[in-house]
């Protein structure tokens, strides 16, 4: 098999020719189609994350072990199942397109069992801890890690694994607000452009997207957002506090500090801040304010396997509108995370897997 993988933290990726992997136990393998490209791989192939305050969490520390194909957004065909797999669920899987939840845990703890794998205290997250969909085959834990896309372009359905399902699940914990309230999200990325779509898909229109490119705020208009503006200004505060009924809630998809300041400080009383972006940073906070404005702060991350399925479910509604979606080829993965980084991909890229 070929893949792509990180073999020296912050270098471009390199091909790797390797034999095929046999399903072993519960695991499935997968003849990979897509893969998408997501940002928080930008971090990980830098080898860190940036905690702030001087602090770095090394990707070495979350399991990582070089040479590691990195990917967890695969979308494939199913090829085999392990010997442990139901005989009858192995052969109604055998040859169908599978979208695959990658945030796998180690399926015996408890918070596994309760079905919250993206929660596991020792994860084994597929492009983190297990090699991931940056190559033409996969293997997939069980087969309950995977989900049936039928229905949803094949280009676009790799997408809902992370991006889908992240905002989704972050827009879950903003919840419950009424239809005349405002909502702030914090970054017109690929992930920005699909929260702002889930929550027009759930019949929201007050939306303003924030960001710092204003070469973004077209998109941000065609996804659905009401408003757009940029955190960086001046004015930006006293526009969003002037917002009429003020801002019930941010979901923050970027997490820098002037992100998250502006955030907290444009809630009305009663507000919740949702963090999801792992850009770095550190947060001042008073605490006398946050019990007198009754605030409420939430990290959120990813989602989980039930999550997964109501976006696709959502997306094969027709009610979820796709945002841009490029292909590449597997060998400009490296060009893509460079561009990522630099903040000048307008939605999301998919690399095609099988060509």
């Amino acid at each position: 098999m070929k893949s792509y993988d990180i073999t020296e933290w912050g270098k471009p990726l390199q091909q790797a020719i390797r034999d095929t992997p046999k399903p072993q136990g519960t695991e499935v393998l997968i003849k990979l189609k897509y893969c998408g490209v997501c940002h928080s791989d930008v971090h990980i192939r830098d080898g860190y994350f940036d905690l702030g305050g001087g602090k770095k969490l090394q990707m070495s520390e979350r399991g990582m072990k070089l040479p590691i194909t990195m990917g967890h957004e695969p979308y494939g065909t199913v090829l085999s199942a392990g010997p442990d797999v139901d005989k009858a669920a192995a052969a109604a899987l055998l040859g169908k397109d599978m979208l695959v939840y990658p945030w796998t845990g180690c399926g015996t703890c408890a918070r596994c069992l309760e079905g919250q794998d993206n929660w596991c205290g020792a994860p084994r997250y597929i492009g983190i801890q297990r090699s991931g969909g940056y190559g033409d085959h996969l293997l997939v834990p069980h087969p309950r890690y995977l989900i049936d896309a039928s229905g949803i372009e094949p280009t676009y359905a790799p997408i809902l694994a992370c991006s889908g399902l992240t905002t989704y699940s972050a827009v879950n914990k903003l919840k419950p607000f009424g239809e005349t309230d405002w909502i702030v999200i914090m970054g017109a990325g690929g992930l920005g452009l699909m929260a702002i779509s889930i929550l027009r898909a759930i019949g929201h229109t007050r939306i303003v997207s924030c960001d710092i490119d204003a070469a973004k705020a077209q998109a941000a208009k065609n996804a659905g957002a009401a408003e757009f503006m940029n955190p960086a200004d001046a004015g930006t505060l006293a526009q969003l506090q002037a917002l009429q009924g003020g801002v019930a809630g941010v979901v923050d998809l970027v997490g820098a500090t002037q992100t998250a300041t502006l955030g907290m400080a444009c809630l009305r009383k009663g507000g919740r801040y949702v963090l999801v972006g792992l850009f770095g940073g550190e947060m001042p906070l008073g605490l006398v304010p946050l019990a007198q404005r009754a605030l409420t702060i939430q990290g959120s991350y990813v989602g989980n396997v039930q999550e997964l399925k109501e976006v696709v479910a959502l997306a094969r509604s027709g009610k979820l509108k796709p945002i841009p979606v490029e292909v590449r080829a597997a060998s400009e993965i490296s060009r893509t995370l460079d561009e990522l980084k630099a903040g000048t991909v307008i939605g999301r890229v998919v690399a095609r897997m099988d060509g």
